[in-house]
Parts: C-alpha cells; structure tokens; sequence
C-alpha cells in the first residue's frame, strides 16, 4: 500500500508533464518521439516485430502491469480479501456498479453519435491514485477503508480485462490463441505439481505474449493469464525456516572475524545457505510480485502516463468531440459515485455483505467517488477504443477531467468526515 500511494506521486508528476510538453513549443518532439519505430528480431522472416514507441510501452511494458495485477488477483482469491464469497461480496458489488452505471450514463449521452465505442474507457478505477490520495489523509483513514478500496480496485480491473478481452479485439486468429492457450495450460499443469522455473517460464512466457501480439487479442491478456499459472506454494514452512535459519546464524557466530572487511570460507557458505532457504520460504508468486511491483510503481505506469497523458489540450473541432469528453467525465465521476454507493448500500442493507469495520456510509460514499479515478486504465482503453486523433485527444481530456473532479470532491469527503487525531 506504501508502494502504490508513493507511486502515485510519481505518476502524477510524470502526467503533468505530458501534458505541458504536448502543449508546449516542443509538442512536435513529443508527438514524434513515441511514433519512432523500433524493430527486433530478423528481417524478412517471422521472427521480427517492428512497432512505435507507444505501441512497445502499451503492448509491452502494460503486459508486465497486468501480469502483476494477476499475481494480486490470484492471492487475494486464494489467501486475502477475496477468499470467501463473504469477504469478497462488498467488493464485488461495488465493482460491479462502479463498471455498470459509468457505462450506461457513457451510452446514454452517445446514442447514435460518433465515439459511441468508448464506453469502456469510464469503467476502471486506478488504484495507485486513490490510494494517493487516501495517503494524503494520514493515519485517521480506517484500515477497513483502504482494504475495501484495494479489494474493490483489484475486482474492478477484473471486469475491465475482461472488456479488453472481448469487446475490444477484433480479427483474432483463433489458431495461435489455441497455440497460447495450450502453453499456458502446461504452465498450470506443472505448477500444480509444484514444478517451477522462472527461466523456462519467462521463455514460454514470452512465446505466449508473441502469440497473443499477432493473434488480434491484445497482449496483455496473456500477462492476466500468465499470472495464474504462477504458484503459490513454498518448498519449505516458517517453522523449519526459523529452526534453520537460528541453527545458521548460530553456526555463523561460531566463527572469529579475523578480517572486519572480510568473510572466511565457511562463512561465505553459511550466506548462501541462509539465501537459499529464504527464498524457499517465499512463494514464488509472492517472490515475482514483491519483485515487480517498484518495477511497476516506479517505471513502467510513469513512462505510461509520460507516453499517454499528452494531450493536446485544444477547444476547436468540439463541436465533434465534445459530447465524447462530457460523457466520459460524467460517466466517471456520477456513474462510479452512484454505481459503486447504490450497490454497496444493497449489499448491506440486504444482508449479502458487511460494512468494513470502523467505516461509516459517509466515508464509503467518499470512496465511491474516488472511483470515479479512472486516469491508467482509461487511457489504456482509449488507445483501444478509438483510431482517429480527434476522439483520442477528446477522450483523454475526458479522462483527465473526469479524475481531477472526481479525486478533489473524493478527498473533500472523506476529509471532512475523519477525525483529527490526537
């Protein structure tokens, strides 16, 4: 939680930016810098893949953005806030409206007008953000709070890969997803018999990721599916790491420090002893997204938002586009305020879930509309939904719009409803 809401800084930093180079006299050198191809691989064969700088950082780096997100949505199922249907059922519900009623508001001010298959774009919210701005509030934030928020965003990016998966792919080639599909299932078969190894699974992984980047289905998918396949198991429990680790140390002490700069033989040993059972006490799943996640945090969603966020930001032609940025910012603030509010109030209200101990309604309504902050994966979705630079340009205005309303009334809330520590 530390990680995602220091993260955000930076991302917030890197997206502003965006926009004030986009904008400025260097907006040229913006707009060409992403458009510069790079290629791998050989010529003239089918080992070569040649694509802009955006599309590498989208198709690419993002597949390590929803890989992570996999690995948290496999451990909050299995060992977290999702494991049972009764701490998952608020979550759910709230994801469930926060993804609903932005659609249906989105559908309803674009009926029959140009953008109309945007609608996913208001659906997701950013995590990293609304922690962010939770941070900002310090320690009177109930822990209750940031757990259901967490739990929510998590479920939310479900629904939102599921979108992605099959309503914004088109001319799939079923014969290499089949290809895909099959690799990902021997990944599976061999992690449940707890045979793992990172190399040979990065390699398969990277064939999958080739495999779903030429199929039609967008990459990152692969990296959801790749996720799962990840195992959680550990090759050894806490009580024998305790036990040996106090045997090594011990062992350790043994020994004089003849050199203080220094270790002899045997000592050098005993380290490499104490590093290989610790990393058998982590599970790999564990190993991969503690390893991931600065990488993530800290490089990959800024160098997004950098590539991204710059939108011109222009008043002409809106007499085309306009109804696309009111929409999306309408969708996002009202649509998550009133879907992620109204659902949750039904699961409580109808017994299906609990309030979150030491929440009240009015600060899970501040929540609600911290929903509506959907700035990564919106623009993640706008580069799917559209192919004209008229409705990407809007739509990110949209975005940008819709999540500074919707994290300025978020934190006015709940500001105004936590209470000063003494």
């Amino acid at each position: 939680m530390h990680l995602e809401t220091t993260a955000s800084l930076l991302l917030f930093a890197f997206s502003i930016l965006a926009v004030i180079w986009a904008n400025s006299p260097y907006g040229d050198t913006y707009t060409e810098l992403w458009r510069y191809k790079l290629a791998v691989g050989f010529v003239n064969t089918d080992f070569y893949l040649e694509k802009s700088l955006i599309l590498w950082i989208n198709d690419g780096l993002m597949a390590i953005f929803f890989f992570v997100i996999g690995l948290e949505v496999k451990r909050e199922i299995l060992a977290g806030e999702l494991t049972t249907l009764r701490k998952a059922s608020l979550p759910i519900f709230a994801a469930v409206g926060g993804m609903a009623f932005p659609v249906l508001i989105f559908v309803f001010f674009n009926q029959g007008k140009v953008g109309a298959e945007g609608w996913g774009i208001p659906m997701a919210t950013d995590i990293a953000f609304t922690l962010g701005i939770l941070k900002l509030l310090g320690n009177r934030v109930p822990l209750g709070l940031k757990i259901f928020l967490t739990a929510f965003a998590i479920v939310d990016d479900i629904g939102a890969v599921l979108v992605i998966a099959i309503f914004y792919s088109a001319n799939i080639q079923w014969d290499l997803i089949t290809y895909a599909i099959l690799i990902v299932g021997v990944l599976g078969f061999l992690s449940h018999k707890h045979m793992y190894s990172k190399y040979f699974f990065f390699v398969m992984g990277f064939v999958v990721w080739v495999l779903f980047l030429k199929s039609g289905v967008h990459p990152t998918i692969a990296g959801i599916l790749l996720a799962f396949t990840i195992p959680m198991y550990r090759e050894i429990n806490l009580s024998e790491y305790e036990k040996e680790l106090t045997a090594q140390l011990q062992t350790f002490k043994g020994y004089k420090y003849k050199n203080p700069q220094l270790l002899n033989k045997k000592q050098l040993e005993i380290v490499d002893e104490i590093e290989t059972i610790s990393n058998q006490v982590q599970s790999p799943l564990q190993h991969l997204e503690h390893s991931l996640h600065g990488w993530v945090g800290y490089v990959i969603m800024p160098i997004f938002a950098l590539a991204n966020a710059g939108v011109v930001l222009s008043f002409s032609g809106l007499e085309f586009t306009g109804h696309i940025i009111l929409s999306i910012a309408l969708a996002l603030v009202f649509g998550n305020t009133i879907g992620i509010m109204l659902l949750s109030y039904i699961a409580i209200k109808f017994k299906f879930a609990d309030l979150p101990k030491g929440v009240k309604f009015k600060e899970l309504l501040g929540v609600s509309i911290l929903g509506g902050l959907g700035f990564t994966m919106s623009l993640f979705i706008t580069n799917l939904a559209y192919v004209d630079e008229a409705s990407i340009a809007a739509a990110k205005m949209g975005v940008i719009l819709g999540s500074l309303v919707a994290g300025t009334l978020g934190y006015m809330v709940i500001r105004i409803q936590l209470k000063p520590v003494k």
